[in-house]
């Protein structure tokens, strides 16, 4: 029964990664499954709306909307920080994220882009590169140590670029200058040509914050200006979260 949840949520995150529909030999070349127990696996995702069948393939189904508006309730996150998030995109120009992190991890949970792939070089979901992305490093910061240290060694510090920090002791440096100056700035740590400004969002009982990403020469041109929107941005996103925070407390 465990092979087969893992093997049903391959098949699944296998679709989810495609750019359209996929078919199931694909699926099974791609996952070295056999192509009986693909389409056995892609019958019970289809059950229960998770996936579905088209002429040229298998796509996602509707019952992943309810789980990603699930998953934003129980983080708290409101509509009102994703329009946020939409109007600082078409505001600046740059492509923007919120981010948090949770029972030892980080994950990105609101984005507005307007590239596919994303500027930033990487996606929504949990992220296990933030020693090389400025949201990770806000969030590092707010750390306890033990806790700090604890998720550099469950994501390894791998090196992304040839600029990727990957030792502690000088990630530590870089976090105490984040957590005098309220503000993570990484350049091609993450993503060659890319550079990332983030800033903590002051949201009660929760480690948040937005960031955004933008080319090198972009960056170098208006860095200063994107930061300060940003400020504003995790003030009027502190507002909304604590907002409903407020709100699940007292029972709406």
């Amino acid at each position: 029964m465990p092979q087969s949840v893992d093997r049903a949520l391959d098949v699944l995150d296998a679709v989810a990664a495609s750019d359209g529909p996929v078919p199931a030999k694909a699926l099974a070349r791609q996952l070295g499954c056999g192509l009986s127990t693909v389409y056995e696996l892609l019958g019970t995702l289809a059950a229960r709306g998770h996936v579905v069948r088209t002429p040229a393939g298998y796509v996602l189904g509707y019952r992943v909307p309810a789980l990603h508006d699930a998953f934003q309730r129980q983080m708290r996150m409101s509509g009102e920080v994703q329009e946020l998030l939409q109007q600082t995109r078409r505001a600046v120009g740059v492509d923007t994220y919120f981010s948090t992190y949770r029972d030892g991890g980080i994950a990105v949970l609101a984005a507005a882009t307007a590239t596919r792939p994303a500027t930033g070089g990487f996606t929504l979901g949990r992220d296990d590169a933030g020693h090389a992305t400025a949201h990770g490093k806000v969030l590092l910061s707010a750390l306890p140590r033990a806790a700090r240290l604890r998720y550099l060694a469950a994501s390894g510090m791998r090196a992304i670029t040839p600029r990727t920090i990957t030792s502690p002791q000088r990630l530590d440096v870089q976090l105490r200058r984040v957590r005098r100056e309220g503000m993570a700035v990484e350049v091609e740590e993450c993503a060659p040509g890319v550079a990332c400004v983030a800033v903590p969002v002051p949201a009660a009982g929760a480690l948040t914050a937005v960031s955004a990403a933008l080319p090198l020469e972009d960056f170098h041109r208006r860095g200063r200006d994107v930061a300060e929107t940003l400020r504003q941005v995790a003030a009027e996103a502190a507002a909304f979260q604590n907002a409903v925070d407020i709100s699940g407390a007292t029972g709406g």
